[in-house]
């Protein structure tokens, strides 16, 4: 029998539960051997999920002598403590996006787990993605020449509470981050300028937190591409994500995932279902391939395939659209980095 690894999980909120049901079920080789989490209710939804070792303590999961691995799924102002705690307790670390909102913070985990000889990945999970893994490979094999455009729309069906708008870090570090990752992902380039459009279209007192709802963002690539990102807090329509290249010799595209494929025509109209409504269906399989990659990358000693300075390029990305709504002016990535 293969060997399996040994994960504990530290947070388990939403994302919390998906990977705990994900090692459980659909990952063969890995086991949750401990978790932790400050809300009782979430303990028992592991005991009963049959998790050997719950606690409150965090630092219980760490420090566990069989964890081999840490899913690290606690708030992101923890995730940069827990992933140095880990690291200095050689374990490998799997940490839900953003590592951190701060370059600093980044750059510090990123040389703990450096220094300790373990691995790193982000839960950028839409690299995962049947479809958009299918296009990078499509990019990556030049079957549509050198890109040119890239076009990536990502809305999500209705905005968050005011109170997730207050600790959320903005609009642009929780919800574009994920677009600002899938563009170098796709692209396989480096960005290097950022320039944003945006307001708060659909709920004004979002303004009241400094932050936006609704964005255009354009995108300067190294090898000469220009990408655009248009993001909206609200499609009425369902969860809105869709992705476009197109290059020098073709054009890929992926459209949003439904409920089934079928069309309906007649005399009247013709008619399909809406995309699927909320990203917990849409990127079902996007979680557990992220999760199985990980878990492979660990078992056969090969790099991460999101590492931290994929996590850091995607959090650099977002400040820079920070500073150009605020500023309203392209922002080059040096000036991030370098900050």
């Amino acid at each position: 029998m293969s060997k399996k690894l040994k994960t504990g999980i530290i947070g388990l909120g939403r994302i919390g539960q998906i990977h705990l049901s994900n090692l459980l079920h659909h990952i063969p080789n890995a086991e949750v051997i401990a978790a932790s989490d400050v809300s009782a209710s979430a303990r028992e939804l592991a005991i009963q999920a049959g998790v050997p070792v719950v606690t409150a303590d965090a630092g219980e999961v760490i420090h566990h002598p069989g964890v081999e691995a840490v899913i690290i799924c606690a708030p992101t102002p923890q995730h940069v403590s827990l992933t140095i705690a880990a690291a200095q307790a050689k374990k490998h670390v799997f940490c839900e996006k953003p590592l951190d909102v701060h370059i600093p913070a980044i750059q510090s985990a990123q040389r703990a787990v450096a220094e300790n000889g373990v691995k790193l990945m982000l839960g950028f999970n839409r690299r995962f993605d049947p479809n958009f893994s299918r296009i990078a490979s499509l990019v990556k094999d030049k079957s549509i020449g050198a890109p040119q455009i890239l076009r990536i729309t990502s809305r999500d069906p209705a905005p968050p509470p005011l109170e997730y708008v207050k600790v959320s870090g903005g609009i642009f570090l929780d919800m574009s981050i994920h677009d600002f990752d899938m563009a170098r992902f796709i692209t396989g380039s480096e960005v290097n300028e950022v320039y944003v459009k945006g307001d708060a279209l659909i709920d004004p007192r979002i303004r009241e937190y400094h932050d936006i709802d609704t964005a255009v963002i354009v995108l300067t690539f190294e090898n000469g591409a220009i990408g655009v990102i248009d993001n909206s807090r609200k499609a009425v329509y369902g969860y809105d994500q869709r992705l476009e290249i197109f290059g020098s010799a073709g054009m890929a595209k992926a459209e949003n995932n439904t409920p089934d494929n079928v069309t309906l025509y007649n005399g009247e109209n013709v008619q399909s279902d809406l995309p699927l409504y909320f990203f917990l269906e849409r990127y079902e399989k996007a979680y557990q391939n992220c999760m199985r990659s990980f878990v492979d990358s660990v078992l056969n000693d090969t790099p991460s395939p999101v590492d931290a300075k994929d996590g850091l390029m995607a959090t650099a990305m977002g400040i820079a659209a920070g500073i150009s709504l605020k500023e309203n002016r392209p922002v080059k990535m040096e000036e991030i980095v370098k900050l």
